[in-house]
């Protein structure tokens, strides 16, 4: 494992993570009282705009009861429990926390989805699917933590079937270096920002055609901008998740943001590419 897969492992540990969340949802019942992954959002989306680009990101990329959806970097399953609930797919996520995935199938088992929406620990650089083993891939808030972009997206294309959905909502660079903390890394070590050029660029150049592109950069400053207006937000929310320095990382993020240093952009892409390569049926 190279040194900077590690160190962003470590960002990610979440000691205890399961444990923290089971006491902070006793303020919904007890343990055997079943739970909605709507009483969950405040919590399980670990990225901008929480449940409403998950929401949004979905329509974009079409999705329908009738697919097969993976989630890369699933962290504790949110936005694959809100696929499932919503149009009925089935979903999969991987994620390179051990502790984020073992949350997930905790919060999973809660919502009574553990038939329907599954995880397993595992790299985005390498998948351990078969190729054309999916119908749309999901990427949200992960891409900055990745180096390899080129691979990452191959990778994706990889698992994709031909004309299979490819949805991502990421930060990109936008002209100054952030501020951090930030929620994916405490130093530059660790984020590997890219422009929304150079995203588009490398995506297209992995095989895949774009469908949908838009800068949600204004939409997510009139978000944070209301986050901060209105105070803390709920409990249980994030916080519970990446613990004490939640706050600083929302913080500067926002900041970055409204600074004009990062963007947020949505898109979605079609697998434009043939496939040729041999089909491995569980690497």
């Amino acid at each position: 494992m190279n040194d900077a897969l590690d160190d962003v492992r470590d960002h990610y540990r979440a000691t205890g993570l399961t444990e923290r969340l089971k006491s902070a949802l006793t303020v919904f019942g007890p343990e055997n009282e079943p739970l909605t992954p709507q009483q969950l959002g405040t919590l399980d989306q670990f990225h901008t705009r929480g449940l409403a680009a998950t929401a949004e990101l979905a329509r974009l990329a079409g999705i329908t009861a009738d697919m097969s959806v993976l989630d890369v970097g699933s962290g504790v399953g949110g936005p694959a429990r809100f696929l499932a609930a919503t149009y009925g797919c089935r979903v999969t996520g991987i994620d390179l926390s051990e502790p984020f995935v073992d949350a997930a199938r905790y919060l999973t088992q809660r919502t009574g989805q553990s038939e329907q929406v599954s995880f397993r620990a595992a790299s985005a650089l390498e998948i351990p699917f078969a190729d054309d083993h999916f119908d749309a891939v999901f990427l949200q808030h992960v891409a900055m933590n990745i180096a390899e972009r080129t691979r990452l997206y191959r990778e994706i294309q990889r698992v994709l079937k031909p004309g299979g959905r490819f949805a991502t909502f990421d930060v990109v660079a936008n002209g100054g270096e952030p501020h951090y903390p930030v929620p994916w890394a405490r130093t530059p070590t660790t984020s590997f920002l890219l422009t929304a050029d150079a995203t588009h660029a490398a995506i297209e150049q992995a095989g895949f055609r774009t469908l949908v592109s838009q800068d949600d950069t204004e939409t997510a400053k009139a978000w944070f901008a209301q986050m901060r207006a209105s105070g803390p937000p709920p409990s249980p929310n994030l916080g519970v998740v990446m613990g004490p320095d939640f706050a600083q990382f929302t913080t500067n993020l926002g900041r970055n943001l409204l600074e004009g240093r990062l963007g947020i952009l949505a898109a979605v892409f079609e697998n434009d590419s043939p496939k040729a390569g041999n089909h491995l049926e569980n690497r």
